[in-house]
């Protein structure tokens, strides 16, 4: 974040510390990485043994789970497309606060529509965002369903429920393509990890050629 940006009477205020700055103090690349998938597909298990995963190897992470925010962040939010999209502009620059902190961040969103996704890659930044797509049949998150969700939005008391009422944009070229159907969260998790050692995500960002 550099310059000063101006909206109307506001302002950008610029610090004295970078991202870099904080970045080189936590020893690690600032990144967000955004998994979306329909409910049940394994977002949160997977986004939360990641983060366990990473902390264990040292790095400074924070899970941004769908339900969680709705408890603050977006408590006032309905689930309406627009209000959904508003759901995933928030996260998104949070995400990028976050990011600019020197933070890893790990998003556990459904992000249904590939426009709010793209403009989330938009906010936080192409370098530093990798959209995980977590691949499960509906027939198997159906049969998961560890909330009855879709069973309630089959009954027709959840409308506009991804999957049943409402669409899911399935995403065409997402970064990383993983079957939670079919693979543990292990092998899941091992992937993801294998991607951002590649990117040089992992390494200091001292060592980034």
């Amino acid at each position: 974040m550099s310059g000063i940006r101006t909206t109307g009477p506001v302002q950008w205020q610029n610090g004295k510390v970078a991202r870099s700055d904080r970045e080189r103090l936590l020893g690690q690349h600032a990144v967000t990485v955004w998994l979306t998938g329909l409910s049940g597909s394994g977002k949160t298990t997977l986004a939360f043994e990641l983060e366990r995963r990473l902390v264990q190897a040292g790095r400074a992470c924070y899970v941004l789970d769908g339900d969680n925010v709705r408890h603050g962040l977006t408590a006032d939010l309905g689930f309406s497309p627009a209000d959904r999209s508003e759901n995933i502009r928030r996260v998104a620059e949070v995400a990028n606060l976050m990011n600019d902190a020197g933070l890893i961040v790990i998003t556990a969103f459904i992000s249904p529509s590939v426009t709010d996704r793209a403009r989330a890659r938009a906010v936080i930044g192409n370098d530093r965002f990798l959209e995980v797509f977590l691949a499960a049949d509906l027939a198997v998150c159906e049969a998961r369903d560890p909330k009855g969700l879709y069973a309630r939005a089959r009954a027709g008391q959840i409308p506009e429920f991804t999957g049943v009422s409402a669409p899911y944009d399935v995403p065409e070229f997402p970064d990383l393509l993983l079957s939670t159907g079919r693979d543990s969260v292990d092998h899941c998790v091992d992937e993801v990890m294998r991607l951002m050692t590649d990117r040089l995500w992992l390494s200091g960002p001292s060592d980034r050629r």
